[in-house]
C-alpha cells in the first residue's frame, strides 16, 4: 500500500477501540459484514485449495491456475471491486470489531494491489514454497485433501488435471521471467531439482500411493481395484509426466539461465519490490536499513546474556567457542530420527500441563507431533506447525526435522516447542480460528508480524511456564532469540545491502551456535522468501514493549493471563492496531 494510504489506514486504527459518533448504524454493520463474507467466499472459489485446507470440500475437485494471466486478473479485478466497496462506508460510524474488520480488510486489499505491481508469477518455485512439494502432500493423504470416501478420491484424481496445467502455466512463467531477467537464484533452482528428482518413483514406492494403502474401511475390495487402477493409470500418464517436465526444464533450461546472485536488489526493481515486502511483513514504515541497525543492536545485546550463561556453567572460553562446543559434544544430539519425535511427543504432555499458570484461554483443537516427510526434509526448517481445521477434522501439526538428525541440538528442543507448537503457532491460531463471531477474513488470515512475533514471544515466556531449568535450554532459548536478531541483519543484507550467501553464512557461524546443515536451509530460506524472516523479532519486540508498558502502568493490578487473552482475542492484527488495542485496554483499566 501507498504511504498516504497507509496514513489513511492508521487513522482508522488510532480510533477503532473508540466508541462509534452518534448512534450505531445497524444498516451499515450489515452492509460490512456482507461484503466482507462475500469477498471471502468469492476468494475461496478462486483459490479452492485454501478453502480445503479449511476445511471446506466445495472445491475439493479443483487446483487453480493461480499463475496464469486469467487467474490473476480475476483477482486484481475482484480487489478493487471491492476495495471500492469498502471505501464508500464511513468506519465512523462502525462500533469497535466492525472498525477493526473494516481497517483491516481495506489493508488486505491494499496489499494485495500494491504487490500484484511486481512480477511475483514469474518466480514460480523455489525450494521453500514449492507448489509441486505441497502437491505431493496433499497427495500422500495426510495433508488438507480428505480421502474418506470415494468422492474424495475422485476429486484428487481431478486435481491432477489441475497440477498439469498448473506445471505448465509454471514453465511457461518462468520462460518469460528468464526473457526479462527475472529469474531465482541458481542455488534454490539446483535444491529444486533435488526435490524434484525425489519425488519420482514407480508408483508403490511413490508419496502419491498413501491413499492407495490406507483405504477407508467402507469402499468394497471392487472400489478398491478400481480406483487403485485409476490412480495408478493418472500418476503414470499425467502426475510423473509432469514431474518429470518440471524436473528437467528447470534442470536444462532454468538452471543455465538462473543468477549467481542471491538477493532482490539484482532483480528489476527489486530494491523497491524489497522495500513494499518490508512494509507489508512487518506492518511498521521502517526501512531494511533501520531493520539492520536493530538487527546488530539486538545481536550484541543477546550474546552479553549467553556470556553470563556460558559463566554459570563454567566454561572456560570465548562465546565462539562455547559456540563450537554446542555443536559438537555428542551428548547434547540424538541418533536416531525416532528418538528425536519421541522427546517432543513427552515436551508436548508436559508444556501441556503447564500452560494453565499464564493462560486462560485454551483452544478447543487437537495437536500432534509428527516427521517432516522425506521428499522435503534437507530444505526445510527445524520445525514448523500446520494449523489444522476449526472443526477439529484434522488436528495441528508440529513437523520436526529429523533428517541428519545428528546436526538438530537437543538444547533448541524447549523453545523450538514453544514457538511452533504450544503455547506458539497452534495455541494463537487455532484460537484465533475458533473465534466464530468473527468474520472469516479476520479469522483465517493475520499479518506475519503478529504471527510470528507471538511465536518469539511465546519462546520468551519459558522460563516463567516452569521450562528452561537446564541451563542449555535457556541457552537454546538465548540462541533461538539471537537466531531472529540475526535474521534481521542478514535478511536485509542479503536484500538491501548486497550480502552473498557466503557472506550470511559467515555471519551466522561466527555469532550462533547453529550446526551447518541448520545454517544452510535458513540462510537459503531467507533467500526464497525475502522479509519473512524480518517479522519475528520485530512482531515479538513490540509484543513485549506493551507487555512492559502494560506491566508498568498497571503495576499490582496487572494479569499476565489476561495480557495474554487481550493479545488474541482479536486475531492476528497490524502491530499498530494491536498497540492501539493495547493502549485502549490499559486505560480502561
Amino acid at each position: 500500500m501507498s504511504y498516504k494510504s497507509l496514513a489513511a489506514s492508521c487513522l482508522v486504527w488510532a480510533c477503532c477501540l473508540a466508541p462509534a459518533q452518534g448512534a450505531e448504524s445497524e444498516s451499515l454493520s450489515a452492509e460490512l459484514a456482507f461484503i466482507v463474507e462475500a469477498y471471502f467466499e468469492a476468494s475461496l472459489e478462486l483459490n479452492p485449495l485454501r478453502a480445503s485446507y479449511l476445511g471446506d470440500s466445495r472445491y475439493n475437485d479443483r487446483l487453480a491456475n493461480y499463475l496464469g494471466a486469467e487467474h490473476r486478473g480475476t483477482a486484481a479485478a475482484l480487489d478493487r471491486d471491492y476495495l471500492a466497496r469498502i471505501e464508500a462506508i464511513d468506519p465512523d460510524q462502525l462500533n469497535r470489531q466492525d472498525r477493526l474488520t473494516h481497517g483491516i480488510f481495506r489493508l488486505n486489499l491494499e496489499n494485495s494491489r500494491e504487490i500484484s505491481e511486481f512480477p511475483e508469477h514469474l518466480l514460480a518455485i523455489n525450494q521453500f514454497y514449492s507448489f509441486a512439494n505441497q502437491f505431493a502432500q496433499l497427495g500422500s493423504g495426510t495433508s488438507a485433501h480428505p480421502f474418506a470416501s470415494e468422492q474424495d478420491y475422485r476429486d484428487f484424481l481431478s486435481r491432477i488435471d489441475g497440477f498439469v496445467v498448473l506445471t505448465d502455466q509454471a514453465i511457461a512463467n518462468m520462460r518469460t521471467g528468464m526473457d526479462r531477467g527475472v529469474v531465482q537464484p541458481r542455488i534454490l533452482m539446483e535444491r529444486v531439482v533435488g526435490q524434484l528428482a525425489s519425488l519420482d518413483r514407480d508408483f508403490p514406492d511413490s508419496v502419491f500411493h498413501g491413499p492407495i494403502e490406507n483405504f477407508p474401511e467402507d469402499l468394497t475390495p471392487e472400489l478398491r481395484q478400481s480406483l487403485a487402477e485409476d490412480y495408478a493409470r493418472a500418476y503414470e500418464e499425467l502426475l510423473r509426466p509432469a514431474y518429470r517436465k518440471l524436473h528437467d526444464f528447470i534442470r536444462d533450461d532454468y538452471l543455465p539461465r538462473a543468477r549467481d546472485s542471491v538477493g532482490m536488489s539484482d532483480l528489476p526493481g527489486g530494491a523497491d519490490w524489497y522495500a513494499t515486502l518490508v512494509r507489508h511483513t512487518t506492518t511498521t514504515d521502517l526501512t531494511p536499513e533501520e531493520i539492520h541497525r536493530i538487527g546488530l543492536d539486538e545481536v550484541a545485546s543477546i550474546q552479553e546474556e549467553m556470556r553470563q550463561v556460558m559463566a554459570e556453567v563454567g566454561f572456560a572460553g570465548d562465546l565462539p567457542e562455547f559456540f563450537e562446543y554446542l555443536k559438537t559434544e555428542p551428548s547434547f544430539y540424538y541418533q536416531e530420527p525416532e528418538q528425536l519425535i519421541e522427546g517432543y511427543r513427552a515436551m508436548s504432555d508436559h508444556v501441556q500441563s503447564l500452560v494453565p499458570a499464564l493462560f486462560e484461554s485454551f483452544p478447543r483443537s487437537q495437536f500432534e507431533v509428527r516427521a517432516v516427510e522425506a521428499y522435503r526434509e534437507q530444505s526445510a526448517a527445524d520445525g514448523s506447525y500446520q494449523s489444522g481445521t476449526p472443526d477439529g477434522a484434522r488436528p495441528g501439526i508440529f513437523f520436526a526435522n529429523t533428517y541428519d538428525v545428528g546436526s538438530r541440538p537437543k538444547w533448541e528442543m524447549e523453545s523450538l516447542f514453544l514457538h511452533e507448537a504450544i503455547p506458539g503457532h497452534h495455541y494463537q491460531i487455532s484460537l484465533q480460528q475458533e473465534l466464530e463471531d468473527l468474520p472469516r477474513i479476520r479469522r483465517f488470515g493475520g499479518y506475519t508480524a503478529f504471527i510470528e512475533g507471538w511465536g518469539l514471544y511465546a519462546e520468551s515466556i519459558g522460563g516463567e511456564l516452569g521450562l528452561y531449568t537446564d541451563p542449555y535450554q535457556y541457552f537454546g532459548m538465548l540462541n533461538a532469540e539471537l537466531w531472529r536478531a540475526i535474521r534481521l541483519v542478514v535478511d536485509t543484507g542479503l536484500h538491501a545491502k548486497g550480502w552473498t550467501r557466503e557472506d550470511v553464512l559467515a555471519y551466522m557461524f561466527e555469532n550462533s551456535a547453529s550446526g551447518e546443515a541448520s545454517a544452510i536451509s535458513e540462510a537459503e530460506r531467507y533467500i526464497a522468501i525475502p522479509s519473512q524472516a524480518l517479522a519475528y523479532k520485530i512482531g515479538e519486540l513490540k509484543i513485549r514493549e506493551l507487555r512492559d508498558r502494560a506491566e508498568a502502568a498497571l503495576g499490582d493490578e496487572f494479569d499476565v493471563r489476561e495480557f495474554h487473552t487481550r493479545v488474541l482475542m482479536d486475531g492476528a492484527l497490524p502491530l499498530r492496531l494491536l498497540e492501539a488495542k493495547i493502549d485502549a485496554w490499559i486505560a480502561s483499566k
